[in-house]
């Protein structure tokens, strides 16, 4: 699979949702496989919230895409076939325009002075990324939870330009609980005696523990009680397979490794960034759903997991429902998923059919 990475530079102002601005801005960009000479084949990939551009195959590290199982020679998004590319959005810390680059105001990182970003900016900045490749339309955009909304919102906000819309393990808007559980991770971010207000960059350190903490709490959210019992249940950790001698339990040592290796890898202002982007999207903010799926042109499909609690499948049958009140062509499908909310990321064979179906259909 020909992989290609690069940083990208837009010179044009960009004028974020929240009214701020960015005078220039650059995305970090992986793209597989080949456009071919129409630039038909053009699959866009959109990250959730932890994601960034590397979504298949092995990075100069050795580390392993978040879509690899999805994405790669004939799977269900086949690179022999498609051209797929994948950026990492603004605001985020894996290259892309964020917190930690350089602000060319004051020749310093942004840090906590980067403004206020949106899934409404993503999507318009993919839309630029898209018309500087002079790709004409993306023939899928696709993602799942964070990513799923940006999918949905393409098919909102520019439907002359994509043809098909995978919206997995997502929904039109967050939850008062998904809001509320980002509002405790943010806090325990804030608390950290290392956090200075968003200024630990000057003092040369890293919230590192609060940071942790968020992570820990949100992979409680991705799974689900059924799976942390059939997974862990109160099966006690081996001693010498211990991250903390504190820890007695098996999910307690999975939360704490898990936890601590986020800490190393992931920006603090970037985790508030993100998560308060997630927390205010709206699909159709000032016109409501239906409304807004009236200029709907693109085939949707929506995809469910019964074991998701963060984002339940109902939450994929209320744009089912408005799409269907709108005439929009699309599919509806609720799957078990052995990952709870994660389940979006992992291959079965009934999950990849459908959406390699969907794709060449």
């Amino acid at each position: 699979m020909k992989i290609k990475t690069e940083i990208i530079t837009f010179s044009e102002e960009l004028i974020l949702e929240s009214g701020e601005n960015l005078d220039s801005f650059k995305l970090i960009v992986e793209t597989y496989g080949e456009l071919n000479a129409s630039k038909t084949n053009a699959i866009l990939l959109c990250h959730a919230f932890s994601g960034n551009h590397h979504a298949a195959g092995k990075n100069d590290e050795s580390v392993t895409g978040w879509w690899d199982q999805i994405v790669g020679p004939k799977k269900a998004i086949d690179t022999e076939k498609y051209y797929v590319v994948c950026c990492n959005n603004i605001g985020g810390c894996s290259g892309s325009t964020g917190p930690l680059e350089i602000n060319p105001a004051s020749n310093k990182p942004y840090g906590k002075d980067f403004p206020q970003v949106s899934v409404v900016d993503w999507v318009k900045t993919q839309k630029m990324l898209m018309d500087k490749l002079k790709i004409p339309y993306w023939h899928l955009v696709t993602g799942g939870s964070l990513g799923g909304m940006q999918a949905l919102e393409w098919s909102i906000a520019y439907p002359k330009s994509i043809k098909k819309a995978g919206i997995f393990a997502a929904a039109a808007s967050s939850s008062t609980q998904n809001i509320a559980l980002n509002e405790v991770a943010r806090e325990s971010i804030r608390k950290d005696q290392n956090f200075f207000d968003g200024n630990y960059y000057e003092h040369g350190v890293s919230p590192k523990s609060g940071l942790k903490t968020a992570r820990m709490l949100g992979h409680i959210t991705y799974l689900s009680e059924e799976l942390m019992d059939m997974r862990f249940g109160r099966r006690f950790q081996d001693e010498e397979s211990k991250v903390d001698q504190k820890v007695n339990f098996e999910v307690e040592n999975y939360l704490q490794y898990k936890g601590e290796k986020f800490s190393e890898s992931f920006d603090a202002n970037s985790y508030i960034l993100m998560t308060k982007a997630m927390d205010s999207y709206v699909a159709g903010k000032d016109q409501g759903l239906n409304n807004v799926m009236k200029n709907v042109e693109a085939q949707l499909l929506i995809i469910g997991f019964y074991s998701d609690w963060l984002y339940p499948p109902e939450r994929g049958k209320e744009i089912q429902l408005a799409a269907m009140d709108n005439d929009v062509n699309s599919s509806y499908v609720v799957l078990e998923g052995d990952h709870g909310h994660d389940s979006f990321l992992f291959d079965s064979k009934k999950y990849s059919k459908i959406i390699k179906k969907f794709i060449e259909s």
